[in-house]
C-alpha cells in the first residue's frame, strides 16, 4: 500500500484521456500502422516545417549539454514577430504547463475558477487539483455565453479561462462581446485567453496589443506550437502578459523546462510562412469538404473556426470504435458531455475522404 496522499482532490480527480497514437492502435487491432490515419487530436496532417527539421537535426550533436534555461533567442524572436518584449513572455512544456503555473499561482480552497460548459478539459482538472471551486457555466449555441460568464464572478474569483476558438467545439465567440468581457472585467481577476488556434482565423483579434500597451496587467494570452506550426511532438507553448505577471509564472517554472531540440524546431518554425500558409489552406479546404459531407449526410455538425470539426453521430462512442476498427482514428466526446458526438481534425485531403467513407458505411442513411 502507497503511503496516503496528501492532496485530497486526488480521490476523484479523472485522469485526462488523450488521442489514442497510431501505433497503440495498431497493436490492439492488428492492423498495419501504415495503413491507419490519426485525426484525433488537432495535428497538423501537413508535418513539421521543413525548416524546423533542418534546425532540429543541427542541435542534436550537442545534446549533452543543457539547453539555453531562458530560451534567449526564441524570446527575442517570438517578441520582435508580436511586436512585444522578452519580458512579456513564458515558455511551457505546451500550453499545459502554462495552465499549471497558473493553477501555483493563484488556485487554492475556498478560490473560485470560471470556466465554459464544454471547455477544455485541462481547466478542470487543474483547478480541482489545487482544490479551488469551479463555477462552469452553460454554453451558449455550443460556445462561450461571455455575459453570463461575466455575471459568474464572484468576490472569491481568481480565475476566467476562454478558449478561443474553443476546444472541442470550435466556436468562435464574437469579437464584441470579447472586447467587452476584457474591458470590464474587474482587476482582482486573470483573464487567460487561450489562443492555440488563433493562427486558423482569417482575421484575429489582435488582444497581444493590450499587452503592448500595458493596459490589462490581468491578460494572459497562451498560444502554442503544436498546432498550426505542426510540432505537437516537442510540445512548447508561450504565454504573453504583462511583465510582472510573468515574473511571478516565472518563479513556479523548473529549469530547462525547454529542450534544446524544441527550442531550435520553434525557432525556425517562426519563420516558415510557406509552411504556415500551405497549413491554412489544406485547413480551409478540408473544414469545407466536411462540412459539405456533413450537410449530404444530414448530419448536424458544429461551425468550426479551428482545424477540428465536430459532428454528431448518435453514440459517439460506438461510432468511435467502429472507425477505429477501419483504420481510421477520431475522438469520442464523452468524457466532454457530449456522447452523441465525435470530434474530426483535419487531415489531408485523401485522410478526409477516407474518414467520410468510414463514416458513410457505419451510419444508417
Amino acid at each position: 500500500m502507497i503511503p496516503t496522499p496528501t492532496n485530497t482532490a486526488l480521490k476523484t480527480l479523472p485522469t485526462y484521456q488523450p488521442g489514442r497514437p497510431i501505433e497503440e492502435v495498431a497493436r490492439e487491432l492488428n492492423l498495419p500502422a501504415n495503413e491507419i490515419i490519426k485525426l484525433a487530436s488537432n495535428e497538423n496532417p501537413l508535418g513539421p516545417s521543413p525548416l524546423a527539421i533542418a534546425a532540429m537535426q543541427k542541435v542534436l550533436a550537442n545534446l549533452n549539454l543543457y539547453p539555453d534555461g531562458n530560451a534567449f533567442y526564441l524570446k527575442q524572436k517570438l517578441a520582435e514577430k508580436l511586436g512585444i518584449a522578452p519580458a512579456n513572455l513564458v515558455l511551457g512544456n505546451g500550453s499545459n504547463e502554462i495552465i499549471e503555473f497558473v493553477g501555483h499561482t493563484y488556485f487554492a480552497p475556498g478560490v473560485d475558477v470560471v470556466v465554459s460548459q464544454f471547455c477544455f478539459a485541462i481547466y478542470p482538472l487543474v483547478a480541482k487539483l489545487f482544490g479551488a471551486n469551479l463555477i462552469t457555466v452553460p454554453a451558449k449555441n455550443h460556445g462561450h455565453d461571455l455575459p453570463a460568464m461575466l455575471k459568474a464572478i464572484t468576490p472569491q474569483t481568481r480565475v476566467v479561462f476562454v478558449a478561443n476558438p474553443n476546444n472541442p467545439t470550435g466556436t468562435l465567440a464574437p469579437r464584441e462581446d470579447v472586447i467587452r468581457f476584457v474591458n470590464v472585467i474587474p482587476d482582482h481577476v486573470l483573464l487567460v485567453m487561450d489562443e492555440a488556434y488563433i493562427e486558423f482565423l482569417d482575421d484575429p483579434l489582435d488582444l497581444a496589443s493590450l499587452v503592448r500597451l500595458g493596459v490589462r496587467p490581468n491578460l494572459l494570452l497562451m498560444r502554442t506550437f503544436s498546432k498550426i506550426y505542426g510540432l505537437a511532438g516537442l510540445r512548447i507553448g508561450y504565454g504573453i502578459g504583462h511583465p510582472d505577471l510573468i515574473s511571478t509564472l516565472e518563479k513556479i517554472r523548473q529549469p530547462f523546462n525547454i529542450n534544446s531540440i524544441a527550442q531550435a524546431g520553434a525557432l525556425a518554425a517562426l519563420g516558415d510562412e510557406e509552411h504556415i500558409r500551405k497549413t491554412r489552406a489544406n485547413n480551409f479546404a478540408g473544414l469545407e469538404f466536411f462540412q459539405r459531407a456533413f450537410r449530404d449526410m444530414k448530419l448536424e455538425y458544429v461551425q468550426s473556426a479551428a482545424n477540428f470539426i465536430l459532428v454528431r453521430v448518435g453514440e459517439g462512442q460506438r461510432v468511435f470504435e467502429a472507425m477505429q476498427k477501419q483504420g481510421v482514428i477520431v475522438r469520442p466526446m464523452g468524457g466532454y458531455q457530449l456522447g452523441e458526438w465525435i470530434r474530426i481534425s483535419v487531415g489531408t485531403p485523401r485522410e478526409n475522404e477516407r474518414c467520410v467513407e468510414s463514416l458513410e458505411k457505419i451510419l444508417p442513411q
